[in-house]
């Protein structure tokens, strides 16, 4: 089984109504995303990366990185940065399959598991876990390489995510 690493919505400024709840769960769990990432390149698992356009639509991921690097909680964000060569998509909607060529790009990639961290758990975690159960996929939601901006939305939307949609939620190590 080949898997991917699927990180998403990671580069922002945290300058929205949630962003100190989120910043605050970013800051606890990135040691945890860290890991995740320093495991799959070691292992060779591809590592893609899906991100909220924040309304810039040229396709630059470089400058959307620079930007969230630049606002609050940017050494945190710097730390899990792509490197050359991984995958970027940009993204319009919660999803990160939502109007993507995400499809595409793991398909190319002979993906069959994809595993998922990033923020926020209850939105765009999920949701993403939901389209890739739908597109056929085994999803395994990371959950402590995942940042939430309500802990219990979070745990509400784990448990949709085990008990409807049938992902695997992996607690403990991320």
């Amino acid at each position: 089984m080949r898997d991917a690493l699927l990180i998403v919505d990671v580069f922002q400024d945290f300058e929205h109504e949630d962003g100190d709840a989120l910043l605050d769960s970013f800051r606890a769990r990135q040691p945890a995303l860290r890991r995740a990432l320093d495991e799959a390149r070691a292992r060779g698992v591809p590592v893609v990366y899906a991100n909220d356009s924040n309304g810039t639509w040229d396709g630059d991921a470089p400058r959307l990185v620079r930007r969230a690097v630049e606002g609050r909680g940017g050494s945190l964000v710097a730390d899990v940065a792509p490197q050359a060569g991984e995958p970027f998509v940009v993204k319009p909607r919660y999803s990160a399959f939502d109007h993507t060529p995400l499809e595409l790009i793991l398909r190319e990639l002979d993906v069959e598991r994809i595993l998922l961290a990033g923020a926020a758990t209850e939105m765009c975690v999920v949701q993403t876990a939901i389209d890739a159960k739908e597109e056929g996929y085994k999803v395994t939601i990371l959950a402590e390489a995942c940042a939430t901006a309500d802990e219990r939305m979070e745990r509400l939307a784990f448990e949709y995510a085990e008990k409807v949609v049938g992902a695997f939620v992996e607690r403990g190590a991320g």
